[in-house]
């Protein structure tokens, strides 16, 4: 079953070896974790709704419960602590686009705000109800999770809003097709919180983002039904999916979703290098985007998110042997580890593996074959369960996103690190930090950066130590050339650092976009645009 205050299912644990727990003691410090509160607990706290009459939307407990918080550091504490804060009104689980539009109705004559909902991933605040005179229903889409059509001549498929990762590609590779989005959260998040939210997956390199696999769709909104159309391409005017992409919630609530899929590869496999510096290995990177190698991913980490994994692993004597070989071959403190992937024919894929060794063997890179790629293969959508096995041990984690051009990113990537990793110094606490390029481009790439600190004595003062590390950090972003986002969208985290990047006349274009659809506010309240 679903953990009503955490990440997945609650029947599995992801066990942090002695060896991790020995490292963490050694960059953060020993550490001491908070009490939780339990689902009766909290369920005793859940007002009476104000919610009008209607037999679809549910009042109870437990249902407002496990749909009041997403995924945030801010919702993982909120859901330990038992301060909550504001629960929705009410949840209703439609199954069909005119069971949406009777919800629309139904809030636009009784004034009810409403939240779209779909696994419950948003880790920027996307669908926690705002406090206010006004009753909230969230809307959880996970009904609406079949695929409804295939055009195998077209290769266009079109799935309920609501399903989530694995129903995606388990339905499409009966029928011999993938999607090939896989973003972290995969097996929770749904296609249509991938197109509201902006979705990158891990083999973006191949299948492209969701904004190259979004080919149209159908949106309910207070103005009546949109359905866009899936034409290959389009001089005329605007396109109107970019007007859905991203939105978030506040235009309408997605109930169909057309995507772009591919037949099944007939070969897909996972390889690791490693590289003797950061500089060589960042640089080789770029050379093999920008040379346009046919991979399917990449990722770069840097040396203390290399030293991280290592010791993270568990196994100390297959590492032990691994870090000596790769002193031997001139890779020792500050190398590197990149993963990558090919899929495709055997020839494509084997055409690729010997570009990418030959260009890396350029730059020092030090081949170590499929086994690391394959372990992080099977672990690609689990890590996040780390952060229940750290909290136990009385750390928290977060992570933070962003994108930049090649010739920014090291300097942003030292501004981000630099600043998570001193601001709790007046409190003499330690902050360990580290980072990965996770999407690449031939212009700039991604950077995803993870931090681990210690819980305080309290949840109120663990709180206010993430915000000083998030606030900071996101203000530093967005001055200097990087994205408040590349994948994990707005919500209402980060919509007060949104004008920076959009600047005066963007934010008034985006504003008035939602106006248009939603006059009277009801939709997703203080997502994406604050008003």
């Amino acid at each position: 079953m679903r953990r009503w205050n955490g990440w997945g299912d609650d029947q599995f644990n992801l066990e942090l070896p002695k060896e991790g727990q020995r490292f963490l003691d050694e960059r953060v410090g020993s550490a001491v974790p908070l009490a939780d509160v339990s689902l009766e607990q909290v369920c005793a706290q859940v007002p009476d709704s104000r919610l009008p009459p209607n037999p679809a939307c549910i009042g109870a407990a437990e249902d407002r419960v496990r749909h009041a918080r997403g995924q945030s550091l801010a919702d993982w504490l909120a859901m330990r602590s038992g301060d909550f804060g504001v629960f929705p009104d009410g949840v209703a689980y439609p199954e069909s686009s005119l069971d949406v539009q009777a919800l629309l109705q139904y809030a636009e004559e009784n004034d009810v705000a409403l939240i779209p909902y779909g696994g419950g991933t948003s880790v920027a605040g996307h669908i926690n109800p705002v406090d206010g005179d006004q009753p909230v229903l969230t809307v959880d889409m996970g009904r609406m999770n079949r695929l409804i059509d295939l055009d195998r001549e077209s290769q266009i498929a079109t799935f309920g809003a609501g399903t989530p990762g694995p129903l995606v590609e388990s339905q499409l590779r009966a029928l011999g097709y993938t999607l090939g989005h896989f973003p972290q959260s995969f097996e929770l998040s749904t296609i249509g919180g991938w197109v509201a939210s902006r979705s990158s997956g891990q083999q973006s390199l191949r299948y492209g983002r969701i904004e190259q696999l979004f080919a149209g769709g159908r949106i309910e909104t207070l103005k009546g039904t949109l359905d866009i159309p899936t034409i290959p391409a389009s001089s005329a005017g605007p396109d109107i999916r970019e007007m859905i992409l991203g939105s978030e919630g506040r235009i309408g609530l997605i109930t169909e979703v057309k995507v772009r899929v591919t037949p099944l590869p007939a070969h897909e496999s996972f390889h690791v290098m490693f590289f003797p510096s950061w500089d060589k290995a960042r640089t080789a990177c770029r050379k093999l985007v920008q040379n346009r190698t046919q991979l399917s991913m990449l990722r770069l980490s840097n040396a203390t998110e290399t030293e991280t994994q290592l010791a993270l692993a568990g196994h100390p004597g297959m590492i032990g042997l691994l870090e000596s070989y790769l002193g031997l071959r001139g890779a020792k403190d500050g190398k590197c580890m990149m993963t990558f992937g090919v899929t495709g024919s055997k020839r494509q894929c084997r055409n690729a593996l010997t570009e990418t060794r030959e260009l890396c063997r350029e730059f020092g890179g030090i081949y170590t074959g499929k086994k690391l790629g394959e372990k992080w293969a099977a672990k690609r959508f689990t890590m996040p369960y780390l952060r229940e096995a750290l909290w136990k041990l009385g750390y928290a984690v977060d992570t933070l996103e962003t994108a930049t051009d090649w010739d920014n990113v090291d300097k942003l990537l030292n501004q981000i690190e630099e600043n998570l990793r001193n601001q709790l110094n007046e409190k003499k606490e330690l902050v360990h930090v580290f980072t990965h390029l996770s999407h690449f481009y031939t212009q700039g790439c991604s950077l995803y950066t993870t931090y681990v600190f210690r819980v305080a004595d309290s949840y109120e003062e663990t709180l206010a130590r993430w915000q000083t590390l998030k606030t900071s950090t996101s203000g530093i972003i967005v001055n200097n050339r990087g994205t408040i986002s590349h994948q994990h969208g707005v919500g209402k985290d980060h919509a007060p650092f949104l004008p920076v990047e959009k600047g005066e006349l963007g934010m008034l274009a985006i504003g008035s976009l939602c106006q248009t659809f939603d006059p009277a506010g009801l939709m997703n309240p203080q997502t994406l645009v604050q008003k």
